[in-house]
């Protein structure tokens, strides 16, 4: 049997203590606690660096905020308050012309063309009322006759695609031909003419027309077409565009061709092409239901007649 164990050979001093199991006592708690203190330095760093960042995020947004949003909001206001200036500077200018409207209506004065002045003082027999004289406006181009039927004979042959702007490009038929014979020389430049069944071919004649006043005066002479609707002034432009050779430019207030849809803005241009020393040429179209009575003062006018197969509101698009 061993010996028993007593108290002193159990103390740290005493030969038989074993050191191993000494230092594993004192040791493993130390170990421990510098890995938890290890663990919560990175732990703690970590959360630093997540802070700087989401600060530095949120000055990043005011920065945004201060720099786009105050921005955008000043230069939405300074466009408010221009949209109110121009909206008060409208109303004034909508009350003064409403107070400059005449609301009773003025008796229609027709007064006579200067041509048919002219005509009447170098005629003094057709003035003086001989019944048997022609009026002044048939003979207007009594003296261009020839050269009239001359350009008309020529637009019956080939057409010609390539020719100047302001000529004839395409070929005009005999009845379209007599037609402005019939115009030119028998009315003298004034009265209306049966429809040629589609604003093509009352296009055609009109563009044939333009291109004789052409060589007779020039740039002295506008063409102004009243259809009463954008779409059949639409089908005007792109026909007199295709038979005379023009473009864009040539249609209108300052240009050779303008577009009425009412007869009084047509009436007042071509008042103030008479007071300017030129000459207005004045088309309507079949789809206007009645003439104006100061449109038949000026001295060229050609008034399309709606046949028997067509109608004045509308006309088949051609």
């Amino acid at each position: 049997m061993p010996d028993s164990l007593t108290p002193e050979s159990l103390t740290p001093g005493s030969p038989t203590a074993d050191p191993a199991a000494t230092d594993a006592t004192t040791g493993a708690p130390t170990e421990l606690v510098s890995l938890a203190l290890q663990e919560l330095r990175t732990q703690r760093q970590s959360l630093l660096d997540e802070i700087q960042q989401l600060e530095a995020r949120r000055e990043q947004i005011n920065k945004e905020i201060t720099a786009t949003f105050s921005g955008q909001s000043d230069q939405i206001a300074r466009r408010v308050k221009g949209f109110q200036e121009y909206l008060v500077g409208a109303l004034q200018d909508l009350a003064v012309a409403a107070e400059q409207i005449e609301l009773v209506p003025q008796p229609l004065l027709v007064k006579p063309s200067p041509l048919d002045q002219a005509q009447s003082s170098a005629n003094p027999s057709a003035a003086g009322g001989d019944s048997s004289a022609p009026p002044a406006a048939a003979g207007l181009f009594a003296g261009d006759a020839e050269l009239i039927r001359q350009h008309l004979q020529g637009f019956s042959g080939q057409p010609d695609f390539y020719a100047d702007p302001w000529n004839l490009r395409r070929s005009l038929d005999d009845e379209g031909a007599a037609l402005l014979d019939d115009w030119f020389l028998a009315q003298g430049g004034r009265g209306a003419q049966n429809s040629r069944g589609s604003r093509s071919r009352n296009a055609l004649v009109a563009a044939a027309a333009i291109a004789i006043l052409t060589r007779l005066y020039g740039e002295r002479f506008q063409t102004l077409v009243l259809a009463g609707e954008p779409e059949r002034l639409g089908e005007w432009r792109r026909g007199l565009q295709d038979c005379l050779g023009l473009g864009r430019e040539d249609f209108g207030p300052n240009s050779g061709i303008v577009l009425f849809e009412r007869a009084d803005a047509l009436i007042e241009r071509a008042d103030r092409l008479e007071e300017r020393g030129e000459l207005p040429f004045i088309v309507i179209d079949p789809g206007v239901p009645a003439i104006e009575v100061p449109v038949l003062q000026f001295p060229l006018w050609l008034a399309f007649a709606a046949g028997p197969g067509e109608q004045v509101d509308d006309l088949p698009p051609y």
